[in-house]
């Protein structure tokens, strides 16, 4: 299969410049192999996610050249595929209903210390549940449903980090696919589309890097083939916080409102990314520059003074 690759955000506000930075290497990798790269909307937090934010990312993206090869594939408008792949899950028995509130998995003497970002290990609490206790509880509570985590470590290779290993029932245990409202969660939706779309490499923050092995045991799981992985070391600000998370960062749209140029807002990704030096810089030599192993391995500060550099903004 030849090379797809995506860039896949969540319209929950203006893109800043941390995010761009992610699309444009997705962009450039893909381009530089000679393949394809697809734009996916990944809306299934609809109290977040605001029209005028996606109108404001097709926008960017426009503005800064990042083109895409087909129709945007949108999230909130595929719940029957995902309802599709939960009803293969309870088939085989990978699923099991769970009406246990955060506050309750917190409260658990059993629940330690899991991933920073997921909060305290699942103890499993309604993974052993009758049938019977099921229906008691169903009938005063909707479920979410969970996906029993398969023991030992699970292993890939990650393009930039390269072998990366994770016990998911130790450091996570049993995870959310289905929340209590129906929705999918990010981890079955992302495996999902990602198969349907035939993406081939996923270039995404390594923030994400921790998610992987969970992905990796559902596409098992749905007998689908994942995709290669490549984790980029996120943009942080001096105050060591995520770029695109601070306030006052800037936003894409806000550089292109002040008439900032496409080259200047290049150059400086570029010199984020190991692909310059912070001078104005076209797609087109990006492209002719760009090779996975130039890209960085840890992350990577944004010194406010290179940045007004870049831009050409007053100090």
């Amino acid at each position: 299969m030849s090379f797809r690759g995506r860039f896949a955000p969540s319209p929950t506000g203006r893109i800043h410049l941390g995010n761009a930075r992610s699309a444009l290497l997705g962009w450039l990798q893909a381009r530089a192999a000679g393949g394809q790269f697809l734009l996916r909307i990944e809306d299934l937090d609809r109290a977040r996610c605001k029209p005028q934010f996606l109108d404001d990312l097709y926008r960017d993206l426009e503005w800064l050249g990042l083109d895409w090869d087909e129709t945007p594939l949108v999230q909130s408008q595929r719940d029957d595929v995902y309802r599709e792949a939960l009803e293969k899950l309870e088939r085989t028995g990978r699923v099991y209903p769970c009406f246990c509130t955060r506050a309750e998995i917190a409260r658990a003497a059993s629940a330690p210390h899991g991933l920073s970002e997921e909060g305290p290990r699942y103890p499993g609490t309604c993974a052993a549940l009758p049938p019977e206790a099921w229906a008691e509880r169903a009938r005063t509570r909707v479920p979410a449903l969970r996906f029993r985590a398969a023991p030992g470590e699970w292993c890939f290779e990650d393009g930039l980090h390269g072998r990366c290993c994770q016990d998911v029932t130790t450091l996570v245990g049993d995870f959310v696919v289905r929340r209590n409202d129906g929705v999918a969660s990010y981890q079955l939706a992302v495996v999902v589309d990602d198969a349907a779309s035939r993406i081939t490499d996923v270039l995404r923050g390594d923030d994400l890097l921790t998610s992987t092995p969970r992905q990796l045991q559902i596409h098992e799981a749905l007998g689908l083939t994942p995709p290669r992985f490549w984790h980029v070391p996120l943009v942080l600000g001096e105050d060591g916080k995520r770029l695109a998370k601070r306030e006052g960062a800037f936003a894409v749209a806000e550089l292109r409102e002040r008439g900032i140029s496409v080259e200047r807002v290049l150059g400086l990704l570029a010199a984020w990314s190991g692909l310059g030096d912070g001078t104005p810089v076209t797609l087109r030599e990006l492209v002719r520059r760009f090779r996975p192993e130039l890209l960085p391995r840890s992350p990577v500060v944004a010194r406010e003074a290179l940045l007004k550099e870049a831009l050409g903004l007053e100090g």
